[in-house]
This record gives C-alpha cells, structure tokens and sequence, in this order.
C-alpha cells in the first residue's frame, strides 16, 4: 500500500476531479496523459474507497446499447496495455464470457443483439449448445439452448487496475491529493471555481464531481440533487473446488439470464453474484435521506444470505459441482445506482464548468472507456461520440427521491430480463411530469415515458388486444396503428405532444445569437424553419425547429429526450459569446396539440374567425390566434407530413381545447392518434429524426440534410467551416432509403446492412430506424451505406432476428409531403401518394 501525503501541492488547478475510485482516477490519467497541465484530485480517504475495492471486476465487450459498446471496448483495449505501459500489474484475465439461453425468446434476444452487434468491430458469436459445453465443461446442459460469446471478455483486479491508472496519471503529471475533503464548492461570476478543502482553497477551471455514493453530497453543495441511490450487492467466494482445480485453462464468466446471476473462476474455486428481484434487493435509503456516514470508506455491509437463497439454488443446479462447495467469503457492498442503471456523464445544464462522472453500476467496465470519453470532450469542447443516454441531463426535476428509489430498484432487479426493442418499464411512473390531457387518455391507450411525461403510443379500440406486450415480431399494436395511420392519411387526427423540449429565446442580440448557433438562416416574424445546431466537429448536435414569433423573439422547440442537452448548449454559448439574451425554459408550463389530416383545417377553421385557408396560412408560418377562445400559439407544421397544425397553448388549457377540437371534428370522423403512427408517417415521408437519423456521430450532409445548411450566409456559425471542408474531402457514405420484403419482422434501427461482395457477403452499414409501412404494405428503413453502395436501385440485405432479408434502395420519399402535393397540383402534375 502507497504512502498518502495530505497536502494540496498547489492552489490553482485547470480541472480538479473529485474521488478517488476507479473512475476518478481514470479521468485524471486520461487528461493528464493528453497534455492537460494542472489536473488535481482529491480523495478523503484513500483511493478505491467507496465500490472500487469490492467490486467483482468483470469486463465484457457486451452492452446492448450501440455506442457504450465503444466504451467497453476501449476499456479492454486500454487494461491490456497498462501494465506495460505503468509498470504496475493489473491482475486482468481473459477467458471471455458466455451469456446463456434457456428460453426461445432469450435465443431470439441474442440473435436481435447478434445484429446489433454485427456493424461495429467487437467479437461476439451466437454459439451452439455443444460449443458452450466445450468451453465450460463443468455445466449442466439440460436447459441450455444457446451461448451469446464475447472472447476477451474476463475481469480485472480493481484495486490493481486503480493502482496502475494512479501511477500512469502521477508518470504524466497529475496530482493525486489524499486523504483530502472537498468541504464546499463556491462558483465565481467568471464560470470558475473555489474547492474548498481543511488545508485551504483550490481555484479551478473546472470541478468533476467522481465521488462515487458521496455524489449526492458533492452535489449539494451547489443546490443539485443527483438522482443516485446505493443498492447493497452480494457476490460469493467458494473454498477450492476440485473439478475446478483440475482444469487446464480458465473457465470464461457466464451469466445465467434465467438464474439472474454472473459466475467466475476465482483461483480455484468460483465466485458468483446474483441479481435478486425488485421486491427482495436492498436500498441503502437512510444516506439518501441522512446522508453517507462520514467514516464510510472500505466497510462492507451485512452479508444476507437468505436474500440469494433461489440464485443460489438456481447457480447450483447449473454448476452442479457449487453444491459440494464451502462459502469462504460473502461480499455485501455498497454500488450506487441511477434511476436507470446508467452513469452520468459530461456537463451539467444550470451550472458552469461543473461536470459528472457518476452513478456507476459497473464502473470497473465503464473506467476506461469513461476516462478518454470526458477527457476528450473537455479537450476538444464537444463529445467524441454519440451517448446522449448517459447525458446527466436526461433527468431533471422531476426525477425525485421516491422515483430514484422506485426505478433503482427496478433497475437492479431488470439486470437480466430480455431486452425487447420499444421496451417499457412502469416503476416510479407516472411522474408528477404529466400533460394537461394525461387523466383524460391514460386508460384509452398504451402509454410510453419521455424524459419523464406520458405520451400516448397507441390507442385501444373494442376487440384490441390492450397493454403492453413486447416482441421481437410483430405484436397488438400493429394493426392498431394502422388503424391511426389510416386516419390521418385519410381524415384527421389529434396527437398530444405535449413533451416537446420548448423555449422561448429574446432580447438584443436574439438574431446574431441564432445566427451564430444554427446552421440553417433564422426564419422571418411570422415564420418557421428546421434549424440544425452543429458541434465545431460538423456533428448534427440538435435538431430543433425556430419561430420567430415578434421581432427579436424567438421560440424553439425540440424532442423531449433533449430538452436540458439542447439547453445547456445554448446556455453555454449565450455565456461564452456574452450574448444580451433571455433564454426561458416553458417544457412544462406549455402543452402542445397537433392536429393532422386531409381534414384538419375544415376542424379548426369551426373554432376559429382567422383565415386558415392555404393563402392565408401558409405552410412554416406561424401566429397567435383563439380557438374556441383559448388563445394558441399555431404553427403550420406537421412531423407527419401531412396537413396540419401544431397549438402551442398553456397547459392548463390542454383539456378544454382537445374537447373543443374533438367536438368539432365529429361530422369529419376525427380521432386520436400516438407516436408510433407518427413515427411510421414521418418514415414515409423521409423524415429524419435526431438521435437516429442524425446525431453527434453524423455530419448534416451525409444525412442527407444539405437543405437546412446555408454554408453561403454570411454568420459563421458554429461547425461551418468543419463543414466545408468534409463538403471538399467528399463524403464516404450516406444516408440512403430502403424497402424490405420481410414477414413478421419488422426493422426498427441499428441492424446490420449486409452486401453480397464478389468472394462473400460482409456488413457494410447499419440501419438508423424503421418501420412496417401501411402504404407500401412492406417494411421501410433508414440506412447508412458507403458512397459506391447508395446508388437507387442497389441491392443490400438487412439482418433481423438471425435471417438476412433482401433490401434495395429506393428514392425517397414513399409518399410525397402535403405541401409538395399540393404544389404539383398546382402544376398540374398528378402527385404520387
């Protein structure tokens, strides 16, 4: 054990990191080994106190996400080289891992994580039930249908791996200060720091609260409540076992999905760690409430054996040899949770310079990758790569105490369940987040969480199946909502899209302000546009759309997942740039309908004495007019791309006007409609979305977004010259539109693309998001493909479930807007629908 020195060495810092696990350790050798002068850490205790030095350190390149993959696959790469590189072993093995299916639908699951897997670089394979027992003879093989195979997969010792990361940090020049309390953050007017610590005060440029179950009382010192919660964690140690002594090589870590639990060699014996259902797993909530006792460091918590007891029976019947075992050691630790398991990563929306890296459920995987992700996003002033699901911003005011705990429990419970796509989750739900018309809808349809709100999917009608049933096929809403799509194609609909992220933007500088940040012109008064903000990098950041409502007033809407993201970027660049700007966040103050339809401005124009005709109300304009005397904020838009409005209105005024248009709509058939029919008519309209289509891995032209990126206005907006010059390099793929002829399967985003070359078929892209189309009658995807591969006509394959079916590329859109229609016919071309 190293000797600790109290001191704080300097009283300026660049970045000063707080905590001293594995985590917090990694970001100071990540930044330190790219240059960064000045980065300090602090530990109160020692490093790896808190959940480093219990953890049962597994590493696996498994993640069902799409870019955390990147994250697991960094830290592997990054663990293998460290000893070489610091001089300090690690105790890192390799004998990879085997996920088990017992059941057909976990088979199913693999196969759906087998193409989502399949476009990026990582080593995973769908494995037979003989090649299982190959590699882990010791098993009992009556249920095992399938293995899902990661090689290089193992675990590390996390004590050594902190070790080696703190000794590679000191090599490059970083300070690690322990035993050192923060005892108080104060925040200067110019954006920087005072840490406040017993030996005295550090300025920095910038803090990053690491500390591990202490988070929460890092965060409080500056008025934030972090939603984390700790969960007590068992693992078990076994005596020497002698079939296990016995073997030649390592056993690889398995995880039994059904038994819920994951089990490694350890030496010669066996370690194991279940999961235990959400009614029987333990929350440590008197820290939430009374806060982490002071000494807590390297103490463990009471072992409860009784707790485990089935995972215990469930491990045995599967390595049978674990019954004739002795328990020698039972870890019961401390393991802090988010309400949805994953961490909390970068900047933090309302508070400069103050940055995350917390809520780890499995931070010794996570270490690494985490590490060089923030380091680079510090450095470089925007994320290497996409991961807006661990945005620290997902959550917000409404993520209270009981919800934290509601879902953490859910959370650890879910370890293991089956990852269905469209998948729901109903702990701690709903929030107090909820739209104005929510009492009204909640037992008419199938509700989905955004960011907090309820919104609608689908709506039930007499004969439907009704709930929520998951699938990897086709399930009870299909036909439902081909049911609503057929209404708004073919009379008018009514959407509640309420959760929209809306602000409202005004003062001096409102013009150049969004001049600077959009890429696309800022709209007139009385008009709309698309507008994209692009990192420095060229990276689509957000898709937002931007009315000018008064002169040098401003409203901007955009998704519900991306409300505090899109804000802080705005914030920060209000900051930076000394914009004389207001910025109001109106998410839930305001409600927004849609209205939809071949007959939607026959309905409205009942409610209202403005002219709502095409002449008077164009398309992208907007004005504040009453309907049915409720005064509304209009826009002529529609993400269905058909005839419509959205009505920005105050949300307590959402059920007095969804009654009047529902009353006023009678005679034309009207009825409501969810977001998975909106998501299918934006699909065949050739839609983008933000987040699938778009996001912080794309450029907006090879997205296929070149209409909304004005490189020939006069501001210099943030990412145009990055623009530019991708536009001179030319680009390597883009976004291209396909048919597939499927049966009960249906594409929904991130499966593999594959291409029958001249020696085989190799994978060759991936989809971005998908659908069943109810016009064409076949499925409709978004891909990305190579330049020499995007060419109409071309024919591809997109894998789902396990089987490859044919795909080709077809001009887009499927159907052709409302406005576009309508011009043509002006024309006197027949349109095609």
């Amino acid at each position: 054990k190293e000797a600790s020195s109290p001191s704080l060495g300097k009283d300026r810092a660049d970045t000063v990191i707080i905590g001293g696990g594995c985590v917090g350790v990694s970001l100071a050798y990540h930044l330190a080994k790219a240059g960064l002068k000045d980065v300090v850490l602090l530990e109160k205790s020692e490093l790896t106190a808190g959940s480093t030095w219990h953890a049962a350190g597994l590493t696996t390149y498994f993640h069902p996400g799409i870019n955390l993959k990147k994250i697991h696959a960094y830290s592997i790469k990054l663990y293998e080289k460290l000893e070489e590189e610091t001089g300090q072993p690690v105790g890192f093995h390799q004998p990879g891992s085997i996920r088990i299916a017992s059941t057909p639908t976990r088979v199913d699951e693999f196969k759906y994580q087998m193409t989502r897997a399949g476009w990026h670089s990582t080593e995973q394979y769908l494995i037979t039930p003989e090649k299982v027992q190959e590699l882990f003879p010791l098993l009992n093989m009556d249920k095992v249908l399938a293995g899902l195979y990661n090689p290089g997969d193992g675990h590390i010792d996390p004590y050594s791996l902190t070790m080696a990361l703190a000794a590679g940090a000191r090599k490059y020049g970083a300070q690690l200060n322990y035993p050192v309390q923060v005892t108080n953050l104060n925040s200067r007017s110019d954006g920087t720091w005072e840490v406040e610590t017993p030996l005295g005060i550090i300025q920095a440029k910038r803090v990053v609260n690491a500390a591990g179950f202490w988070a929460r009382e890092i965060g409080k010192m500056i008025g934030l409540q972090h939603p984390l919660i700790p969960v007590h964690h068992q693992y078990v140690v076994t005596s020497t076992i002698p079939e296990v002594k016995a073997l030649k090589t390592e056993l690889p870590v398995i995880r039994d999905l059904e038994g819920s639990y994951y089990l490694r060699q350890e030496r010669d014996g066996l370690l194991f760690g279940p999961y235990e259902s959400e009614e029987k797993m333990k929350l440590q909530e008197s820290w939430v409430t009374n806060g982490v006792p002071p000494g807590f460091g390297k103490e463990l918590f009471e072992s409860d054996l009784d707790r485990i007891m089935e995972h215990i029976e469930a491990a045995m019947e599967m390595v049978p040899v674990l019954k004739k075992a002795d328990i020698v050691n039972t870890i019961a630790g401390p393991i802090t949770y988010s309400p949805d398991i994953l961490p909390m990563v970068g900047p933090h929306q309302g508070v400069r310079n103050y940055w995350v890296a917390i809520g780890f459920g499995y931070g010794i995987i996570h270490a690494g990758g985490m590490g060089k992700y923030l380091s680079d996003w510090i450095l470089e002033g925007e994320p290497p790569f996409d991961l807006i699901e661990v945005d620290p911003n997902r959550y917000g005011k409404w993520t209270t105490t009981e919800y934290t705990a509601a879902k953490a429990r859910e959370s650890y419970g879910f370890n293991n369940i089956v990852g269905y796509p469209k998948e729901e989750r109903f702990a701690g739900r709903p929030t107090e987040r909820t739209s104005g018309l929510y009492n009204l809808l909640k037992s008419k349809c199938s509700m989905g969480f955004h960011a907090g709100w309820e919104q609608p999917h689908w709506f039930y009608k007499p004969g439907d199946e009704t709930g929520y049933k998951p699938s990897f096929r086709r399930t009870n809403w299909f036909d439902p909502v081909g049911r609503e799509y057929k209404q708004v194609m073919e009379k008018v609909g009514v959407i509640d899209l309420s959760p929209f992220g809306k602000f409202k933007v005004k003062g001096t500088d409102s013009v150049k302000l969004l001049d600077h940040l959009f890429a696309n012109v800022v709209p007139k008064v009385g008009s709309t546009n698309i507008s994209h903000m692009l990192t420095p990098r060229g990276k689509v950041y957000a898709e937002l759309t931007v009315s000018q409502l008064y002169p040098g007033e401003f409203m901007l809407v955009t998704g519900s997942a991306s409300e505090l993201h899109d804000l802080r970027w705005i914030e920060e660049k209000i900051t930076r740039g000394g914009y004389k700007v207001e910025i109001e966040n109106m998410t839930d103050e305001m409600g927004v309908l849609s209205v939809a339809g071949p007959y939607a401005r026959q309905v409205l124009q009942k409610l209202t004495n403005e002219d709502l005709s095409d002449a008077s109300f164009k398309f992208l304009q907007c004005r504040h007019l009453k309907l049915s005397n409720i005064a509304v904020t209009a826009i002529r838009i529609s993400y269905t791309g058909e005839l419509g409005w959205e009505l920005y209105h105050r949300k307590q005024d959402s059920v007095p006007l969804y009654s009047a248009i529902m009353e006023a709509g009678q005679k034309e058939g009207i009825d409501d409609f969810g977001t998975y029919a909106l998501n299918t008519l934006r699909l065949e309209k050739g839609f983008r979305a933000w987040g699938a289509e778009m996001n912080c891995d794309t450029n907006p032209l090879e997205a296929g977004l070149e209409y909304f990126v004005k490189l020939n206005k006069a501001a210099d907006f943030t990412g145009k010259q990055a623009l530019k010059q991708i536009k001179e390099k030319g680009l390597k793929r883009r976004l291209v539109y396909l048919t597939l002829d499927t049966d009960n399967v249906d594409p929904e985003g991130n499966e593999s693309v594959w291409h029958n070359g001249k020696a085989r078929a190799i994978v060759i892209g991936n989809t971005t998001s998908g659908c069943f189309s109810y016009g064409a009658q076949q499925s409709l995807a978004f891909a990305y493909v190579p330049m020499e591969l995007s060419k109409v006509g071309q024919k591809l394959e997109v894998e789902l479930l396990g089987k490859n079916y044919p795909a080709t590329i077809i001009q887009e859109p499927l159907v052709l807007t409302e406005p576009t229609r309508m011009r043509l016919q002006r024309k006197g071309e027949s349109p095609k629908m």
